[in-house]
This record gives C-alpha cells, structure tokens and sequence, in this order.
C-alpha cells in the first residue's frame, strides 16, 4: 500500500525538477552522484568496461536537474555492436547506463522520467535497440526484457537474467548473437607536455 501512496503522490507532486542534455559543467556533479548511488566499485562491472574512454551516443547523455540547477539524476546510452545478424553483419544498437538519481530524490519519478526521455530521444535518433544490465522488475515496464538478449553475451561477469533489450525498431536484434562490443566515439586525450 506504501507503494501506491507513494506512486500518487509523485504523480499529483508539483514538478520539482527537469530533464536537460547534459554539459561539461555536469562532470563532477554527475560522478559524484555516481559514486554515492553505485558506490565505490562501479568501474569494475562488464558495463563499465563498454564505456570506458568512450563518448556517449550524441545526445544521449541526460540530466534530471532540480529548482536550483543541481545534478539530482543521470542517464547515458552508449553506442555499441550487438552482436551480428545471421548474414554475419554487425548489429549497431545503444547500451544504458548507468541510471541514476540521488538518494534523498527517490520517489518523485525522476528514474522513469530518465528513462522515457532516453528512449524517445534514441528512438528521434533512429536507433533500432537499447541494451541493459539491471533490475528486470524496474526496466520490464519500459519494455525491456531478457528475450531479446538471449543470444547476446557481454565482456567479462554479468547476470544473465539482468540483460535486457528494448527494441525501438521491430525485429531489429531478430537473429543477434555473439559479444558486445564498443562502437562509439573515443574520448581526445589531452596533449601531453614535455618538460625540456
């Protein structure tokens, strides 16, 4: 019942923040919500591993910001391979994650709303898949589901019932098998100064 209540009164709660691309000045607020939410072993999962030096998808990293401006949610889809269709030809499709919202911020919608501004902007982009590793019961109602992934396998550990898809295009992960790879944009590395 607790559940209910608090899913109505999020819903009838004056909106308390938004949804914004994020920006360069968003890092430091957006890892340290990160490391508080994930904690301190975050960079160690096989999703993590994805994105490492990597760039996410254009305009696929978002923000949910308070009345001040404040950092108070985050969500990042990153351009991948999904394995290969049955003619062996790479499947590109998007990873999400990680999602999150800081802690005294649960329970206003903040995560779904993340969520469903993601997906539409990825679908507005002409992606065909998003990809997963989480909980199923929270990601199931954005029509994530293991199914889809069945065949799909990512680097290093990871749950098999916590891999999910989404496709945004029917069929499009239809025969995909085979490993997850990176497939976006590499972050510049700063120059280096030699000291003579």
């Amino acid at each position: 019942m607790a559940a209910v209540l608090d899913s109505v009164r999020a819903f009838f709660a004056p909106t308390t923040f938004a949804i914004d691309a994020e920006n360069p000045s968003d890092v430091v607020a957006r890892e340290n919500l990160l490391d508080r939410v994930m904690g301190p072993d975050r960079r160690k999962k096989s999703s993590e591993k994805i994105r490492r030096n990597r760039v996410p998808a254009e305009g696929l990293a978002l923000v949910a910001r308070d009345r001040d401006g404040h950092v108070i949610g985050s969500v990042r889809l990153w351009n991948i391979e999904a394995g290969v269709n049955d003619e062996g030809t790479p499947i590109n499709a998007l990873l999400l994650g990680p999602l999150a919202v800081a802690p005294h911020q649960g329970g206003k919608g903040i995560g779904s709303a993340l969520m469903r501004a993601a997906i539409l902007e990825a679908k507005k982009r002409g992606h065909g898949a998003v990809l997963l590793v989480g909980d199923a019961a929270y990601y199931e109602r954005f029509g994530f589901f293991a199914e889809k992934a069945r065949h799909l396998v990512m680097p290093g550990p990871f749950e098999r019932s916590r891999f999910l898809a989404l496709e945004l295009t029917e069929g499009w992960l239809d025969g995909a098998a085979g490993m997850i790879v990176p497939s976006g944009r590499m972050l510049a590395s700063a120059p280096v100064r030699r000291v003579a």
